[in-house]
């Protein structure tokens, strides 16, 4: 009985899981303060460091 309720209760959770991918496509897929050049994390506010020599 127990593995049925844990067994439906996943399959919830994965069809939630769908319908939310279908609203939101783009959601969560880009991390913030990554550069987009390098993909290095920036720290602070300033410019990522693989973009200051360049000029």
């Amino acid at each position: 009985m127990i593995i049925k309720i844990v067994v439906l209760f996943l399959i919830g959770m994965a069809v939630l899981a769908m319908f939310g991918r279908l609203r939101m496509p783009k959601a969560g897929r880009r991390l913030p303060g990554v550069c987009s050049n390098c993909g290095r994390y920036k720290i602070g506010k300033g410019p990522c460091p693989c973009t200051q020599g360049k000029k």
